[in-house]
């Protein structure tokens, strides 16, 4: 197997996209360490979800918008990878771990800005610059980006614009890291049916019925549309793409 002793780091791996990109990920023999910010019950639980597969899985606390915190981060990871696993550096880093802002632009603060900055731009940025010396060359990052870098719906221009900026920063890594092997790509999902954002997408009938109605597939987007599309990326056959947008959206607003 390629995938054998390949090891995947999950930011916000305890729920949502990044649990279901977790287990996908393991179930093609990929091992995985899944970060959690408050959530450790529900870490624990996926960690022990993928053991019971077979897998190889550990949990490690990070908040991912405390810049200050990655060095002690990156030691913890440095210690876990050797226990666990007897190595050294991992292979895929998947910048998943968020949260959404539904907000009119006119009504936006300050703080609502500096929070999903921190989180999905500068903790995005200066986390991978911190992981770099423990991620493998001829390895892989994936950064998660959204269907609203291509399509606007209101009250989402601060979140998006966050995400816009991680599109053009996937591109700029890809050229810069290339040297060393490392392809990196985003993955945009369209509206998918979890907890983020207060669960609407998931609960609310009426956001369901007008999603069904903008997407070419008909329906609304489950995990299990991304967590396999993220770990189709981590493997030899898709080795040769690099730089690119993949939007995971069924054919939203087309």
């Amino acid at each position: 197997m390629g995938n054998l002793n390949k090891i995947a780091l999950v930011t916000g791996g305890s729920r949502g996209l990044g649990r279901n990109a977790a287990v996908a990920l393991s179930k093609k023999g990929i091992g995985v360490v899944i970060t959690y910010n408050s959530g450790k019950e529900n870490a624990e639980t996926v960690v022990r979800e993928i053991e019971n597969g077979g897998g190889k899985a550990a949990a490690l606390q990070l908040d991912a918008s405390e810049v200050a915190s990655f060095d002690e981060f990156a030691a913890k990871l440095r210690d876990v990878l050797k226990e666990k696993w007897d190595r050294e550096q991992f292979d895929f880093l998947i910048n998943n771990a968020g949260f959404g802002i539904n907000v009119p632009f006119t009504e936006a603060t300050e703080e609502q800005f500096d929070s999903l900055m921190n989180v999905h731009f500068k903790g995005v940025y200066f986390l991978t610059q911190k992981l770099l010396p423990a991620l493998a060359d001829n390895g892989g990052i994936i950064n998660i980006s959204s269907g609203l870098t291509r399509f606007s719906f209101a009250g989402n221009s601060m979140y998006a614009a966050m995400k816009g900026a991680v599109e053009v920063l996937t591109k700029y890594w890809a050229k810069e890291l290339g040297g060393r092997g490392i392809r990196v790509n985003v993955v945009a999902p369209g509206a998918i049916a979890t907890d983020f954002g207060g669960g609407s997408v998931r609960d609310n009938e009426a956001v369901h019925g007008f999603i069904r109605s903008q997407t070419a597939l008909g329906r609304v987007g489950q995990p299990d549309d991304i967590g396999g599309v993220i770990a189709a990326l981590c493997t030899e056959e898709l080795s040769w793409v690099n730089a690119q947008r993949i939007e995971a959206s069924g054919g939203m607003v087309l």
